[in-house]
């Protein structure tokens, strides 16, 4: 009597297919991917006057935070609202594939888009704005402190994506929250007639504080107690966005 074996295939081997297909079809969408990576750009050379006014580490921690949220606002919760619609999440689950590789390929190209908005933006700044006043281990850090901050806006895109299913609304509902920490955020801080109380809800909030902590990794040596603040807020952000979005988040 002959017995019948299952093939079931390594997670490793689904997680990899998974990663290829995700990596395909971010190529394919390659329109989103090139206009992802253009705005901070520009904004960070438009932003060359300002330099002398306020330093590079503003002038960069402003421009890589917006194009942070830009990844994690307009494009992971899209997409993720997008394919649910279409039922690809649950033919996944169908399937003899962990849960957690099918959100983990999607988070993998999401994290490999922070990678190349913020290069592009140092990049950016090293040729065209002519910054020098930034060493190694200020990029170093300062690229630490941007993945940091890129993941509260994964996180944040979770949530939204967890507590709306209509993908219309998803859609709506990021562009909004995209345009208020714009407006609160980069815009706020140059405006010195706005009340304290205005001031440090726009410091504290996940905006202020990625931004702050990217300008404050750029020049590691000026780093303060309340730069240690903003990271902790940025990592309690990240949790609890993380836990909200997971629990409220279906698949259907």
């Amino acid at each position: 009597m002959q017995t019948m074996e299952t093939n079931i295939p390594k997670t490793s081997d689904v997680f990899a297919a998974l990663l290829r297909a995700d990596l395909t079809t971010q190529w394919r969408n390659r329109r989103a991917l090139i206009l992802t990576i253009l705005v901070p750009i520009i904004i960070l050379i438009s932003w060359k006057g300002l330099l002398t006014y306020f330093g590079s580490g503003f002038v960069l921690g402003n421009c890589i935070t917006v194009g942070l949220m830009a990844i994690g606002l307009m494009g992971y919760s899209n997409a993720v609202a997008r394919d649910r619609e279409k039922g690809i999440f649950q033919r996944l689950r169908v399937a003899p594939v962990a849960s957690w590789s099918i959100m983990g390929s999607r988070l993998m190209v999401q994290l490999l888009m922070i990678i190349i908005v913020t290069c592009g933006a140092f990049f950016t700044g090293i040729n065209i704005d002519k910054i020098t006043d930034i060493s190694v281990q200020g990029y170093l850090v300062g690229f630490c402190m941007a993945c940091a901050g890129g993941c509260v806006y994964l996180s944040l895109g979770q949530v939204i994506v967890g507590l709306i299913k209509n993908p219309e609304t998803v859609n709506s509902t990021t562009r909004l929250v995209y345009f208020v920490f714009i407006m609160t955020g980069m815009f706020g801080e140059l405006n010195k007639e706005l009340p304290k109380i205005v001031k440090d809800i726009e410091h504290y909030s996940p905006y202020g504080t990625t931004k702050q902590i990217i300008m404050a990794g750029l020049h590691p040596a000026t780093w303060t107690g309340n730069d240690t603040t903003c990271l902790l807020l940025t990592l309690g952000y990240t949790v609890v966005f993380t836990v909200i979005g997971v629990r409220k988040f279906v698949w259907k």
